[in-house]
Order: C-alpha cells, then sequence, then structure tokens
C-alpha cells in the first residue's frame, strides 16, 4: 500500500480544520477560500441534495447520500485514493497492527458459499479442528447464504473470551456440525522463516505491519545463530501488497549500510518531500542475497527490492512486479470515518519510479506452476491497466499482455486471494523461482573463485 499512518493533526487535518472554520466565518469568507467557481458548484450540491431529500419518491438517507457524492468525488481521482467509513478505516487499523479479537481463520468465497482457506496456526480455530476447505453454513445461527465476506468478518472477530458457534460443512461429515470457539487475540506473523536443504536462510514477508521490523530482526539472528554455516539468504516478497511505508525503510535498512539512502517521495507539497535513509546501526552485508518477487509484490515491497537492487546489495528474481509507486497518506475525519489520499510518488535511490512500470528483476523466471487469475479480458491487471492510475514521468508504460490481480489481502479472518495459497501449497521442489535462487546462493561461492581466477590470470 505505501500508506503512511497519522496520528496527530497533520497538514490534510489542518486543511479540513480550516475548511470548517471558515464555513463558521461566513459564505463571503468562504468564497475567498475555495475560489468561486468551487463555491458555485458546491451551491449546486446543496441543491441536488436538498431537492432529493424533499422530493425524492422514497424517503433518502442523507448521511448515504453525501457518502456517496464523496465515494464519486474521489473516483475522479487515482485508484488509490478513497473514503473509508467507519467500519472501514478500523479494519485498515487492524490490519496495519497485526493483532485483532477473533478465532484465527482466513475465509472466501469459493463457488459463493463461505469457506476457510486456512486456519492460523495456534489459534482457537486450529485448536478446534478447523480445516482448510471447511464451508462455513452459519455463524451464530445465521446463515452465510448470499453474506458477504466483509460480513462474516465482522461476526466472526470480537472482544477476546467470548464466544461464537459457526457451523461447519466438511465433505467426510454426513451434516453440518457446530464448533462453539472462544475468540482470543490473534497476533498474525507477517514474516515467516527456517531453513532450506540446511544451506540457505528463508525469510518471506507477508505484508509491512508495525512489527514487521522487529519480528525479522529476530528471525534473521536465529537463523544466523542455529546455523553460522549458511550461504546466503533468500527473501521472498511474491504475493506482498505492502503496507507501512516506514517499515519498508526499517526492512531495507536490516541489509544496508547506515546512513544509505532507500526511498525519497516528491509531492505537490514541500513536506511530502523526505528522503528515507539508513538509521540505526549497520545492516547485515556479509552474506549473499536473492530477492523474489512477482506480480503480485507491490508497494512497498517494490520499495524493498528497488533499494536493494540499486545498491547492489542483492540479486532481485522473478517477474515484473505491480508498479504502484504512490504514497497514500491516512486522514482520520471526525466522524470516525477516514480518508486514504494519494499525496506522492516515491522514488528509488537512483531516481527511478516504479508507477506502472514495476521493478524489473536482474533474472527472469517466470512463476511455473503458480496459477495467476486472470480477469475478465484475460489477463492480469497491474497498476498501469487501472483506470486512473497515475503517469510515470521518468518512463512510460505500455499496457500490460500478462499482469497481476491486485494484491492479495493479508492473512486473518478475512478473505485472501488465490495465488498466496498456491504459493503455500507448493513444496519447495515445486517452486520454480525458488529452486532458481537456491541453485544461485549454493553455486556463488563457486562462481566468485572462478572469477577471482579469471581475473588474476588476465593480470
Amino acid at each position: 500500500m505505501g500508506v503512511f499512518k497519522q496520528r496527530n493533526l497533520g497538514s490534510g487535518t489542518i486543511v479540513l480544520v480550516a475548511l470548517v472554520a471558515s464555513l463558521i466565518v461566513g459564505v463571503s469568507n468562504f468564497e475567498a477560500a475555495t475560489g468561486r467557481e468551487t463555491y458555485d458548484k458546491l451551491k449546486v450540491f446543496s441543491e441536488v441534495l436538498s431537492l432529493v431529500e424533499s422530493s425524492y419518491v422514497d424517503e433518502v438517507d442523507s448521511g448515504k447520500l453525501v457518502q456517496g457524492a464523496i465515494r464519486g468525488m474521489l473516483k475522479e481521482l487515482d485508484p488509490h485514493t478513497a473514503y473509508m467509513t467507519e467500519d472501514m478505516f478500523n479494519e485498515m487499523q487492524v490490519d496495519t497492527k497485526g493483532e485483532f479479537g477473533g478465532l484465527g481463520i482466513t475465509i472466501g468465497l469459493k463457488t459463493d458459499v463461505l469457506t476457510v482457506i486456512s486456519p492460523i496456526e495456534d489459534t482457537p480455530a486450529w485448536r478446534a479442528g478447523i480445516k482448510a476447505g471447511d464451508r462455513i453454513l452459519k455463524v451464530d445461527g445465521e446463515s452465510t447464504k448470499d453474506m458477504s465476506v466483509e460480513n462474516a468478518v465482522k461476526k466472526m472477530r470480537g472482544v477476546p473470551g467470548t464466544p461464537i458457534t459457526i457451523s461447519i460443512m466438511r465433505d467426510e461429515f454426513k451434516e453440518p456440525k457446530d464448533f462453539t470457539i472462544v475468540r482470543d487475540v490473534i497476533k498474525l506473523k507477517s514474516v515467516k522463516s527456517r531453513v532450506i536443504d540446511n544451506a540457505v536462510g528463508y525469510l518471506r514477508v507477508t505484508q509491512f505491519q508495525e512489527r514487521t521490523d522487529t519480528d525479522l530482526e529476530l528471525a534473521l539472528a536465529a537463523l544466523w545463530t542455529q546455523n553460522p554455516s549458511l550461504k546466503g539468504l533468500i527473501l521472498d516478497l511474491r504475493n506482498n501488497p505492502g503496507g507501512l511505508l516506514d517499515q519498508a525503510v526499517q526492512v531495507s535498512g536490516s541489509f544496508l549500510e547506515k546512513g544509505k539512502l532507500v526511498v525519497y517521495t516528491k509531492g505537490r507539497k514541500s513536506n511530502n518531500n523526505v528522503e528515507y535513509k539508513v538509521r540505526g546501526t549497520a545492516g547485515r552485508t556479509a552474506f549473499p542475497m536473492v530477492v523474489l518477487v512477482n506480480h503480485g509484490s507491490a508497494s512497498a515491497s517494490e520499495i524493498v527490492a528497488g533499494a536493494l537492487q540499486d545498491w547492489g546489495r542483492a540479486v532481485i528474481l522473478g517477474v515484473d512486479t505491480f508498479g504502484k509507486g504512490s504514497v497514500q497518506t491516512v486522514i482520520p475525519l471526525e466522524d470516525g470515518s477516514g480518508l486514504r489520499l494519494t499525496t506522492a510518488k516515491y522514488y528509488t535511490p537512483k531516481g527511478r519510479s516504479i508507477q506502472n512500470t514495476g521493478i524489473k528483476p536482474d533474472i527472469i523466471v517466470p512463476t511455473a506452476t503458480i496459477q495467476i487469475k486472470k480477469t475478465v479480458e484475460g489477463h492480469v491487471s497491474k497498476e498501469k491497466d487501472l483506470e486512473g492510475h497515475l503517469a510515470n514521468e521518468t518512463e512510460p508504460a505500455t499496457p500490460s499482455a500478462v499482469g497481476p490481480a491486485t494484491p492479495a489481502k493479508p492473512a486473518g479472518d478475512g478473505e485472501e486471494d488465490s495465488e498466496p495459497e498456491a504459493l503455500e501449497a507448493q513444496s519447495d521442489e515445486e517452486d520454480f523461482q525458488l529452486q532458481r535462487a537456491l541453485d544461485l546462493l549454493k553455486t556463488w561461492d563457486i562462481f566468485h573463485k572462478n572469477q577471482g581466477a579469471t581475473t588474476a590470470k588476465a593480470d
């Protein structure tokens, strides 16, 4: 996402406060602040709203009409600027915090049936025996037929310690079975780590949450403490839709020297022109590294891949990334709703904008056995295929012939796309991109020794 979280009164909030203040002072001041043309358009809007309220055939909800008008206004901008209702705003905060009260399952619609994609290990649902593929027919006695994933999530999340009953149908069941599960605090881990073939460290970052940098540092320390002879590291950013910008900077800093530029942003307002450099202690730079990316790697993932590529710290392997090079500032509004507003574009250390174009890997390796979700037009959409996308002033984009679906929503008591599921379902042996990365790291020393010998002979 590339999202700033704005906790204090920021520039966007000040603008809103100033606008309200001008309305209180009087119409003439408002005209001066917004311009006569804008004021005339607002008069027309007010007139239309008044006519609808007084004369429409049925009684209307004025609040919904205003929300619809706001959505329509923002739709004229880029596809990442949006109005969020209070529920949507709260849901976004849950995603970035990675912690909520719930059951611990990822759900989605399969053939129009609410289905468990996967239970999260060591959560109430996992301990209760909920399995991937289970069909949820009822939630606390209410049928899930025609129930949206969002509504199902809202019903299943709740205060830790409170019970909920879900009716499950499984292939081996003759009839639905009720599972009563007590909600608990669910902590989503955005970093997964392990050692492959006793030789290479593997880190997968699924999204950039508030604790991602801390979790990644702990995982790195554990990998090398337990396996000091590792030949290198694979950082897997495939299908990572992004997240918090500051976390992308911190993660990049784990592998770069102190003071190195990670990313810089440029916007219309001067306070959006910012350079982000590696802070604190120097990152780990002694081991070879491969970063895996694909069409679902977006935003914050592209920041990390771009920084490591520009500084020559890692080999980027896979296919072109999504191409989302814009930054959104989240501004809380006084009624509990929120505005996600595109305020800047970001650029890699060498000045590349990846808007629409994405990060191009050093080594192109197709996704092979991973199934790519197609759109109705017959190809997968990337940032450059989204209606109203921002332009890239440094490199023109051409329409994609093959590209990815919108980056997947993070796991949790919520919806998950099919592409991350395919990644998880593959064994290491079936994962073509992973195997190429392993081959590269295992032969790294041999390659450099041969390169050194050739240089010595030439001298």
